[in-house]
């Protein structure tokens, strides 16, 4: 392996970055049948901990296959169902690709990473 691919080389990793108001979990790499249960156990673990706002940024992502796509609008169900919020931050183009391809793009609560910032009053978290 060159020193170029050990670099661009990088292991699956969750971060999580409480904020004031939200928890940010961001995943690292790909999300895939290999990893989605990561990501899922981190937000079970977030939830069971009291937070009720989860952000979940794609902007680390370098793909999503069919098992996170269905993660997410699990996520997004069951924050409708149990009364917590959900929204999510766009990733890459590959990634954005899959919700365009897919016609779910209009259907998942994407907020502008900008917006993220913003008070609670912010019309996405509503």
């Amino acid at each position: 392996m060159s020193a170029t691919q050990r670099q661009e080389f990088r292991p699956f990793t969750v971060e999580v970055e409480p904020q004031r108001e939200v928890v940010r979990v961001c995943p690292c790499g790909e999300v895939d049948l290999a990893t989605v249960d990561d990501v899922r156990e981190q937000v079970d673990e977030l939830l069971s901990a009291g937070f009720t706002r989860v952000l979940l940024d794609l902007r680390q992502i370098s793909f999503l296959d069919s098992t996170g796509l269905r993660l997410i609008i699990e996520l997004v169900q069951s924050s409708q169902a149990d009364g917590w919020q959900f929204v999510l931050i766009d990733g890459s183009a590959p990634v954005r690709r899959v919700f365009d391809v897919t016609g779910l793009r209009d259907q998942l609560p994407f907020v502008d990473a900008r917006e993220v910032a913003l008070p609670q009053g912010s019309r996405k978290w509503r």
